[in-house]
């Protein structure tokens, strides 16, 4: 049964709910669905499931573009209602003729709802049946051809009572079971005496005569001949192998012994005490704290110039010079779905090419479509200049924070609880998690803040090393247990040192693991839970396509599922690496951000410490649409 169904504006006015199905749903679906989708352009998904405790519900929805109008129907999730599309559709329709801006109660649509649901209903009840007639006459004449093929399958043996034909060694087995493997025995019609075709390929009837079968014998022959040339073959080789064998030397310089130790990060030593510098009088201020100039809209609007221009050739070729030229002028009545889908198909290749994944450029289409479609096209105005406004529209509410991810302000107010702020750096293999942390804390130590380094990847050689440098050039404490000890264990240990040393951030860097590496995972949320640190950053490569997706779904999948907590820590935000090789392919950012709602709040371009900023929304939009 249908538990609500709810018509609002898109500015959030409730325009109708249906008083008959007013009842208290359990949680907040519609909430949740205008948050989840209809704001972070998931709205082309034809579905959207909910759950609540005690209650799972499915929400569909449909719009109203030209008059800004939401209809929302919820059921419950397990009854599977075939009407709520055609009864969307209808209340849509019914209630835009009555729909008046400067209105704000419609008790009268309420005997209009109750037909329109009836309706429905009845139509749905009518396809069951229709449906459930047909399925019998199916079934029986798939029994019947099962029985025959189950029947003949043996050559012509007896059938036994449970319809399985009789079997005589192992050859029968084979019999049977290839043609199950290729679905020949349920899809395709064999008559008596029939058998389908065999994987000798030749054809013949296989009745209670054995004179099609297949002749062990040869088989036998034919495996003691190729037995027979596999092993002269290996005996050539064996015999080649040792003419092959060319021993050559080492060169030797000179007679010098080798240096027992070139570990330059050791502190003992004291070459690396007396190299030591402080980097911030070197390397100045970081680009996180610099403005980022976004050049003038000049050119975008040449290059938009120029992609209408050549969009009105192609018009005037096609339709003729005056039927674009008034198209144009008076505009058209309403948008559907044949006018959007050529610039929406050039819209998503273009994503594609500055490095979108396909199945976000996919989904990013469908939800301007959905948003498009039905609604009037202003005079003077094309499509695909349309298409491409409400895709900018929606490229910048992706990418713009839906919180704040000033990093300043939280560690000031962890300060004044009396406790350390805990940043956990998280990602793949290889990404820059290291040197991306250096960088972080050096932009920290630039604003005042008491930094620690905490040294957890106690898997990959050379890690706590290299964390060590980093904390020696910049004159930062690190707190370090070794290799092959607990991560979770190193890092708790260490935030209790910070509290004693009184230092205002721990920076923890992780050991690179991929998101498939279930042991890897599981050591992450175990550290993530013990320590339940205040901001995770997931560190990834601008330089990935498709892969990010999977890489952060599969991040966040596996912290919630290995995870103790019945409410587990997910992924806060994103540092995105190697900003500074991709030119314009930045859709990468794009990716991230969609997947997994976090936002991108540090980018490295660089490899100096002053080489982090902040994404430029603008920047990107308009990079990504050029």
């Amino acid at each position: 049964m249908l538990e609500q169904l709810l018509i609002f504006t898109r500015g959030g006015l409730i325009l109708w709910t249906c008083n008959e199905l007013s009842k208290a749903l359990r949680g907040s679906p519609i909430d949740t669905l205008i948050r989840s989708c209809l704001l972070e352009e998931r709205s082309g998904a034809a579905s959207y499931n909910y759950d609540a405790p005690g209650a799972s519900y499915t929400l569909k929805w449909t719009f109203h573009n030209d008059l800004g109008l939401v209809f929302v129907a919820v059921y419950q999730r397990i009854l599977h209602l075939l009407y709520v599309d055609d009864l969307l559709s209808m209340v849509k329709q019914e209630f835009s003729e009555i729909y008046d801006p400067k209105r704000t109660r419609y008790d009268d649509f309420d005997d209009i709802f109750q037909q329109l649901k009836k309706e429905t209903e009845a139509r749905a009840e009518e396809m069951k049946k229709s449906n459930q007639l047909g399925k019998p006459v199916n079934n029986n004449l798939g029994r019947k051809q099962g029985q025959v093929q189950n029947g003949t399958a043996d050559g012509g043996n007896k059938k036994k009572s449970g319809g399985e034909s009789g079997n005589d060694g192992a050859d029968g087995d084979k019999l049977k079971g290839r043609p199950l493997e290729n679905g020949n025995l349920k899809n395709s019609h064999v008559g008596k005496g029939e058998v389908p075709a065999m994987g000798n390929g030749n054809g013949k009837e296989n009745g209670a005569s054995n004179n099609g079968a297949f002749d062990v014998n040869k088989l036998q022959k034919l495996r003691s001949k190729a037995g027979k040339k596999t092993e002269s073959v290996a005996n050539k080789v064996t015999k080649e192998e040792p003419k092959k064998k060319i021993t050559k030397k080492n060169r030797v310089w000179d007679d010098s012994p080798k240096e027992s130790k070139l570990d330059f990060t050791d502190p003992v030593s004291e070459n690396g005490e007396q190299n030591i510098t402080v980097v911030a009088a070197d390397q100045g201020e970081s680009m996180m704290d610099k403005e980022e100039i976004v050049s003038s809209d000049s050119e975008s609007e040449e290059e938009e110039e120029e992609n209408t221009g050549k969009a009105s050739n192609v018009d005037t070729k096609k339709k003729g010079w005056f039927s674009s030229m008034f198209k144009s002028i008076a505009g058209k009545a309403n948008l559907e779905k044949s006018d959007l889908e050529p610039a929406l198909k050039a819209l998503k290749d273009r994503l594609m090419t500055k490095n979108v994944a396909e199945e976000i450029a996919e989904k990013l289409c469908e939800s301007v479509a959905a948003s498009l479609e039905g609604k009037r096209l202003a005079s003077f105005t094309r499509v695909s200049s349309t298409v491409q406004a409400a895709m900018e529209d929606a490229l910048v509410r992706i990418l713009t924070p839906k919180r704040s991810i000033d990093i300043m302000r939280d560690v000031h107010a962890a300060k004044e609880q009396g406790k350390p702020y805990v940043v956990v750096f998280v990602g793949v293999n290889g990404v820059g998690k290291s040197t991306n942390l250096a960088k972080v804390a050096y932009w920290l130590q630039q604003h005042n803040v008491n930094v620690m380094m905490a040294a957890c990847d106690t898997f990959r050689s050379g890690a706590v090393e290299q964390l060590r440098t980093h904390a020696r050039r910049l004159q930062i404490p690190i707190f370090e247990k070794g290799y092959e000890k607990d991560p979770a264990i190193v890092a708790k240990e260490a935030i209790q040192e910070a509290s004693r040393n009184g230092s205002d951030v721990v920076l923890v860097d992780t050991a690179g693991r991929m998101q498939d590496n279930e042991p890897l995972m599981r050591a992450l949320s175990k550290l993530v839970y013990v320590n339940s640190p205040d901001l995770i950053l997931f560190v990834g490569e601008a330089l990935v396509g498709n892969d990010a997706v999977d890489q952060l779904s599969k991040f966040n999948q596996k912290l919630g599922d290995l995870s103790p907590s019945p409410d587990p820590r997910l992924i806060d935000g994103i540092l995105l690496t190697k900003f500074d090789t991709i030119d314009d392919k930045v859709g990468a950012a794009l990716s991230m951000v969609y997947i997994s709602g976090a936002p991108v709040m540090f980018v490295g371009c660089g490899q100096s410490y002053t080489d982090l900023k902040k994404l430029n929304v603008k920047s990107i939009v308009k990079t990504l649409l050029k």
